[in-house]
């Protein structure tokens, strides 16, 4: 194992408050990319050190050059540095870090390595792996969130042990249906079946896709909606063991099942609404006894106003920044004195949303057909200006490879109202110049020019209507 300090890096411990002090010295962060980012940005502030991970292929990363201290794990495919438990474990042991920060995505969600962290004496920053475990499986998770009082759509209460079991559930839920695999995420190991025969033709994509994917070929049936909108609530559960919740965000501008933008409030989520999603959040969050930072998503019926648990994701999510936008909380400092038990800077009681935030996907992607482009970057110039943040893995001389997700930064716009947000994510979009791997900017300027986007009515279909 190798490591490096990066030496010219200093401490903001004349800023520490007599709270914060009690916060680690010292955290890793198993991650790489944005998150990585942004993580040390905040720890830097709380005058907590860091250790980054590398693989080969991110010797000179953005990530590397903030932290404090990096260490080499593995070579390039994710398998064999990102994925592998006992390199961030040993790299945490062998620099003296208290703590693991996961991030999001790769092992972040895995309860054997939060499990692990815990059993080497260092602490886990997220939910108890128990958490991770009652959530990780749909099915679990479905069940749990319905004893829980928190309301599921119409679907399986067991994974369907065969197609004909399926196509039995599905005559009892009513055409069409979602077949979703159990142990899947992030938008993937799902299909819409609108009649028998593609339930069987998708039951059996499915499955395989699980058992390839995620080493668990177990298959749910749920009732799937042709219009419906993507809706999550931002849960933290405390040191002291309440659970609050930080409004929710619009999550349905989606490609291949999978975000691209978000913002919040939602433009579809009244004040009344709003009081119910998240009192279902918390009631999510209390039933397996939730710490740390977690989101509850839901799918939303805009022409009825039901609402119906889809999943936790029991980490911090990409989109967690327009939270911090509107509601004014570090969600990464909250997530370190959660994990400190210390209590939270903010008052739990009577949060309320101020202005507009919207989140937007800077890729390394086709903006038509969405494939992968990566590349070294050679132009790179962050837009500036009110209400405008910019949460970058990447930069100028550094090159987006193809063996990681193709995210290269966010782009945060918050302002007053959503017209004001919209328009400065309109300049924001137009000041930006990456040249070199392929961009989705150029997405995401039609989108914000798109009358059902501006609008605030639109679904989850928006960008296959664009596309159509």
């Amino acid at each position: 194992m190798q490591w490096r300090m990066n030496e010219s890096l200093t401490k903001c411990a004349n800023e520490l408050s007599a709270a914060e002090s009690a916060v680690f010295s010292k955290i890793l962060i198993a991650n790489r990319g944005e998150i990585a980012c942004r993580v040390a940005r905040t720890a830097r502030r709380m005058g907590v050190r860091t250790v980054a991970v590398y693989s080969e292929a991110d010797r000179d990363a953005l990530h590397v050059a903030m932290a404090d201290e990096a260490v080499a794990i593995g070579p390039a495919p994710a398998r064999e540095s990102y994925l592998v438990a006992d390199r961030f474990i040993d790299a945490a042991r062998a620099t003296g870090a208290q703590a693991i920060h996961p991030g999001y995505g790769f092992l972040s969600e895995n309860a054997d390595f939060a499990r692990a962290v815990v059993e080497h004496g260092l602490v886990w920053v997220g939910p108890d792996a128990t958490a991770i475990d009652a959530m990780g499986d749909k099915i679990n998770a479905r069940n749990l969130m319905a004893a829980a009082g928190v309301p599921v759509a119409p679907g399986t209460t067991d994974p369907a042990a065969s197609v004909d079991v399926a196509v039995a559930e599905a005559a009892r839920i009513g055409y069409p249906v979602m077949v979703k695999a159990a142990a899947g995420g992030g938008g993937m190991g799902m299909a819409a079946a609108l009649d028998e025969a593609a339930l069987r033709t998708e039951f059996e994509k499915v499955r395989g896709f699980a058992e390839r994917m995620f080493g668990d070929g177990s298959v749910l049936i749920e009732r799937y909606f042709a219009r419906v909108r993507h809706i999550e609530v931002q849960i933290l559960g405390l040191a002291d063991g309440r659970v609050v919740a930080l409004g929710e965000r619009e999550c349905s501008v989606q490609r291949r099942n999978q975000k691209v933008l978000e913002e919040s409030p939602s433009p579809a989520v009244s004040p009344e609404l709003r009081a119910r999603l998240c009192a279902a959040a918390v009631r999510a969050g209390e039933a397996v006894g939730y710490r740390n930072a977690g989101t509850v998503e839901c799918l939303l019926d805009p022409t009825t106003g039901e609402f119906f648990f889809l999943e936790m994701n029991t980490r911090l999510q990409v989109e967690h920044p327009i939270t911090e936008a509107v509601y004014g909380v570090d969600l990464v400092e909250e997530q370190l004195r959660v994990a400190s038990g210390l209590p939270p800077v903010f008052e739990a009681a009577g949060l309320t949303p101020s202005g507009h935030a919207i989140e937007l996907r800077i890729n390394a992607e086709d903006p038509k057909r969405f494939l992968p482009g990566p590349g070294a970057i050679s132009t790179w110039v962050e837009p500036s200006g009110d209400g405008i943040r910019v949460d970058a893995g990447y930069g100028p001389g550094t090159t987006v490879t193809p063996n990681y997700d193709s995210l290269m930064a966010k782009l945060i716009v918050s302002g007053p109202d959503r017209a004001t947000a919209i328009e400065r994510a309109r300049a924001a979009v137009a000041d930006f110049q990456i040249a070199g791997p392929k961009c989705n900017l150029p997405f995401f300027a039609e989108l914000l020019d798109n009358e059902e986007f501006r609008s605030g009515d639109y679904d989850t279909g928006i960008v296959g209507r664009m596309r159509a």
